[in-house]
């Protein structure tokens, strides 16, 4: 019988989402209360304000005013502006990538297909300040001479794809869509695409393949999108946190968005703060901000209990220990340089009482389920890798499993098409590296060596394992 997990069991509930008045320098989720979603509200945060800046027309002492698409384009650089997807990659230089002068259709596409476990930021921007979201890739598509854009929701949160759907009518009624934005010459229409909830269509080219109607597969690299995207015409696609991050910068230059985080890491982030903290939940933090206070801002650990461990850029970044993350700042080159990765900007925080070989069984058993079986590697590996921590989590293990674990991960890593490969091969390996003693005493002992750990809902009790569950709940 196939192992299996009670997925159900894992839903989050309690989560505060951005509605708090814990965020710091906050700029996409400031004054949002929940029902100030509509384009009056957005005007009236200044809204739009940016969009009409650049699209400004006449002189003045015979200087064009508006702004030239070189200029957005150095004002992003400028900024320090790096990607909220999870790469990190500096906007406006991707940006430049793309051929303005290319004679046939451009793209642009939005990605919203926000699937990494522990991470939520994106639907909130979605549901709660789409206009910005709507401007920031009307002025994106401005710099890059772009026409036509599309943003992917993921499927599973369909009440954001109708919101964002709504927003779009109402950018379209006011003339911020359309032909001839503000009485320009500029022409720029924005279309939801809705995905069906597969993890997979977060990375971009699958993503791609899903908007044209294709399986949502990854696609082999170079071409790159740049130069081979949607529909084989150059595309450049950004995070959703990415373009809502361009109307500030637009609006009050890039110099005091850089000064808001830290060199090379400008303006603000939104980190999802989930797991054994008090209010978990979205919150937005300056670039740089010491990870002991965002946890703060969470309010901190139960009473109690003391923080084990912290996976900081959501399910497929390497696990850090506490000692290690309560000495760094949140920000790209930090959290690099101490072994893992910003990432989606999900902080999964992990207090004394859980058991690291079952959270592992956990992670491994999602990276099984939703690898698209096109890579070997990938889709032979990722279930060898569950299957045996699920072997060990139940009391089966052997002692040469931890290193057969590592084994098999190293196969797995860099030797696929796109990176779910390494995001199912990270954790293991960080896991092993950090917390081996657990691994081991549990393969000795037969039991968990955390005492304390209480059984999470979904997972087998100690000795079990998903096999015996699975039969279990059938019984």
């Amino acid at each position: 019988m196939k192992p299996t997990l009670d997925l159900s069991a894992f839903q989050a509930t309690g989560t505060e989402t951005c509605f708090h008045d814990r965020h710091i320098s906050a700029q996409i989720y400031a004054g949002l209360d929940g029902t100030n979603w509509r384009l009056r509200d957005y005007e009236t945060r200044g809204g739009y304000q940016a969009l009409r800046k650049i699209l400004e027309l006449g002189e003045v002492d015979g200087k064009p005013r508006g702004m030239t698409s070189d200029q957005v384009i150095a004002e992003v650089k400028a900024s320090g502006l790096r990607g909220r997807g999870g790469a990190g990659f500096p906007t406006g230089l991707k940006w430049s990538f793309m051929p303005r002068q290319f004679p046939g259709a451009k793209y642009l596409v939005c990605n919203s297909d926000e699937g990494e476990p522990g991470t939520c930021k994106d639907r909130d921007i979605l549901m709660f300040n789409p206009h910005i979201v709507i401007e920031g890739m009307a002025i994106a598509a401005y710099a890059m001479g772009v026409k036509v854009a599309y943003n992917y929701i993921h499927g599973e949160i369909f009440e954001v794809y109708e919101r964002f759907e709504a927003a779009l009518e109402e950018a379209r009624a006011a003339g911020y869509l359309g032909d001839n934005l503000l009485g320009s010459t500029f022409s720029f229409q924005l279309h939801a695409v809705h995905g069906f909830g597969a993890y997979i269509c977060g990375e971009e080219t699958a993503l791609l393949e899903s908007i044209e109607g294709k399986k949502g597969q990854p696609r082999f690299k170079p071409p790159f999108p740049a130069s081979y995207g949607l529909y084989g015409k150059p595309t450049t696609i950004n995070n959703t946190e990415t373009f809502a991050a361009v109307p500030w910068i637009i609006r009050n230059g890039s110099a005091p968005y850089l000064a808001i985080g830290k060199p090379n890491n400008g303006g603000t982030k939104i980190f999802s703060v989930v797991g054994d903290v008090q209010r978990p939940g979205n919150y937005e933090v300056p670039l740089g901000t010491p990870f002991a206070t965002l946890l703060e801002l969470a309010g901190g650990v139960r009473p109690g209990r003391t923080l084990k461990a912290v996976i900081p850029g959501g399910s497929s970044a390497p696990v850090l220990p506490a000692a290690i993350m309560n000495e760094l700042t949140m920000d790209y080159d930090a959290i690099a340089k101490a072994g893992s990765m910003l990432g989606s900007g999900a902080v999964i925080v992990m207090d004394d009482t859980r058991c690291m070989v079952k959270s592992l069984l956990r992670l491994s058993y999602f990276y099984m389920h939703e690898s698209c079986g096109q890579c070997t590697p990938c889709r032979e590996g990722t279930g060898w890798l569950f299957r045996m921590v699920d072997r060990i989590a139940k009391g089966e293990g052997r002692i040469g499993d931890i290193d057969l674990l590592n084994s098999v991960a190293d196969n797995i890593q860099g030797r696929t098409i796109c990176a779910l490969g390494d995001a199912a091969a990270m954790p293991v390996r960080a896991m092993i590296k950090h917390f081996r003693d657990e691994f081991v005493y549990l393969i000795e002992h037969k039991t968990a060596k955390v005492a304390a750990a209480r059984p999470h809902p979904g997972l087998p009790p100690a000795g079990e394992g998903a096999v015996g569950a699975a039969e279990r709940q059938v019984a």
